[in-house]
């Protein structure tokens, strides 16, 4: 038989690593070409990954919640061709297919580029030579192929070089019998510790079973409920929880680990590096004001009994959008941005509207394109379409880059404002609070005032000093708050 070793191909947008997520297939399964195997989480997007040649699943070498280096061999197929294993090469045809289809999940496909401009890299052949540099991950598995060795796979054998380092990184310990025995990765690395995943030790912990004394027989070594239920089964009695605080008292962590460590990656890792960027090189400046906006949500009454959008989902937020986009004709400076490199302030003639999403992956700012060209309910439209791919998880990194302006619904979560930091490569952001029933004092027309029950919400503007004076990003806000105060100004405006 000839086994083929499929490389963790270049997810494109500059990511040098990915984590496994699912596997869609075991070994033993039989796949076809362009077989959907794997899903990644790259720190921009989830992308289903393709097999480029049909055979038996003969080992899954990246176990799931792993992070793997671009052109490490996650997967091997037999592709009962006959012979050794083959060079992780596939052929041209399989490639250009596979790659292709990495390319569109990503939303990176450059279809209508000369081909000239794009060299394409295999799927399953090794990442493409690029001058991107990352620090070296905490258990590193080992060395890759250099550049070289890359671009002529046969000078090593496929992937023998990376495997050879990986056995090495393996510690070996000796079992009570005397016999050696390979501790598989992340065992052994932290003494006393199983290898499980969170359901599992609260499983174990609500059962009494000390982990420890469980053997693991999922990838890794890792222990599995059924594990846990095989140990019961055999006969084993559930311990005493061991350094109960005093008195009966639990604690704050109840009956849970008294101190949980997350690894940083995937999106949380990206966004801590953009808000990090952001907050120490834009010099931010936040306003706020308080609106009356009860002819807006009596707008948003009207549009909801509207058969127009009976379809799309319409809020507060849809209206706080539509303003915000007007304010934006009347002041063009804040849609803008700065560019230190070229020592410009760049004026942006179309609106990228960008939308904070609150997602099981973290914090993502998809963005709606030209939404200044769009109408209400178009608007709606977008807007349900993008919040639905974000807490999805399928938004593709596209639709989170060239945003202009952004919007952050703080509201949703009941908080009345915030000091939001201004999303990398834009210059202002608008937080949007709780609308919320208070006393108000309205004039009528001869003067007089009265205390009336009004809603009332609060907006807060954070923007960039280098490039928008306090009085723009003042008169900026006012505008918003005078369209939401009376949605028919946004006509006139418009």
């Amino acid at each position: 038989m000839a086994i083929r070793k499929f490389n963790l191909p270049d997810p494109g947008e500059g990511l040098l690593e990915a984590e496994i997520v699912t596997w869609k297939v075991k070994e033993g399964d039989e796949v076809k070409v362009n077989d959907i195997v794997v899903e990644i989480e790259t720190a921009k997007s989830l992308v289903e990954l393709p097999i480029p040649w049909a055979g038996t699943v003969a080992q899954i070498m990246a176990p799931e919640g792993e992070t793997v280096d671009v052109g490490t061999p996650i997967i091997a197929i037999d592709d009962g061709t006959g012979g050794g294993d083959a060079p992780a090469e596939p052929d041209d045809a399989s490639a250009a297919a596979t790659q292709a289809q990495v390319d569109e999940a990503m939303g990176t496909g450059t279809s209508a580029a000369p081909k000239e401009e794009r060299v394409a890299v295999l799927v399953g052949y090794g990442p493409k030579v690029t001058d991107a540099k990352r620090r070296p991950r905490k258990h590193q598995r080992g060395p890759l192929p250099t550049p070289s060795e890359t671009k002529n796979p046969e000078s090593w054998g496929g992937f023998a070089q990376v495997a050879a380092a990986t056995e090495m990184t393996h510690p070996t310990v000796v079992d009570p019998h005397g016999v050696a025995v390979e501790v598989a990765d992340g065992a052994g690395s932290r003494p006393g510790k199983a290898l499980a995943k969170p359901p599992v030790r609260k499983y174990a912990k609500d059962k009494g079973v000390d982990l420890t004394a469980v053997t693991g027989t999922g990838d890794g070594g890792a222990v599995t409920r059924a594990d846990v239920d095989a140990y019961l089964a055999g006969g084993a009695q559930p311990q005493e929880a061991a350094g109960a605080p005093a008195y009966g008292s639990r604690g704050l962590a109840g009956d849970a680990e008294r101190e949980v460590r997350i690894p940083i990656k995937g999106v949380r890792k990206v966004t801590a590096q953009a808000m990090v960027g952001s907050a120490f090189t834009a010099p931010h400046v936040t306003e706020f004001i308080t609106v009356d906006v009860t002819e807006m949500m009596a707008l948003v009454d009207r549009l909801k009994k509207d058969k127009e959008f009976k379809d799309v989902r319409v809020s507060p937020l849809l209206v706080v959008a539509k303003a915000l986009i007007v304010a934006s004709r009347r002041n063009p400076g804040v849609n803008a941005t700065w560019d230190e490199a070229n020592q410009e302030i760049v004026h942006k003639n179309y609106v990228n509207l960008g939308i904070a999403a609150a997602t099981p992956r973290g914090l993502m700012v998809p963005n709606i394109k030209d939404a200044d060209r769009l109408s209400m309910l178009e608007l709606a439209q977008a807007m349900g379409s993008l919040v639905e791919t974000a807490r999805a998880g399928r938004t593709q990194p596209a639709e989170m880059s060239g945003g202009t302006i952004t919007i952050t619904n703080v509201g949703v979560f009941g908080v009345d404002t915030g000091t939001p930091i201004i999303n990398p490569g834009e210059s202002a952001i608008l937080a949007f609070g709780a609308v919320r029933r208070q006393p108000w004092v309205v004039t009528a027309a001869d003067g007089s005032e009265e205390i009336v029950p009004r809603w009332i919400t609060q907006l807060a503007l954070s923007f960039d000093h280098r490039l928008i004076d306090g009085e723009l990003g003042s008169r900026f806000l006012a505008d918003v708050a005078k369209v939401l105060e009376d949605p028919a100004r946004g006509l006139v405006w418009g």
